[in-house]
């Protein structure tokens, strides 16, 4: 399960990915461009989490196009309310 304080994640790739990926890929969207790149979105753990991911990616040998990641806004929202 992932907490208020995961990272909302979207990672842009060379190529399309086939969606059957989405498991290994921890659950990921995987969005099709039609300029014919993907776009990974989602919500992750933690960075250690973003670095893993990352890991997988390079050991299937896929290209990195960006990689954008922020606390989820509950998150960002709680804490601005606590103080």
């Amino acid at each position: 399960m992932i907490d208020s304080s995961g990272l909302r994640i979207e990672i842009r790739i060379k190529g399309h990915l086939d969606r059957d990926w989405s498991d290994w890929l921890g659950g990921l969207a995987i969005i099709c461009g039609s300029d014919g790149n993907t776009i990974l979105t989602g919500v992750i753990p933690n960075q250690a989490a973003l670095y893993g991911l990352l890991s997988q990616l390079s050991s299937l040998g896929i290209q990195l196009i960006s990689v954008l990641s922020e606390k989820k806004q509950e998150e960002i929202r709680r804490r601005k309310y606590e103080g």
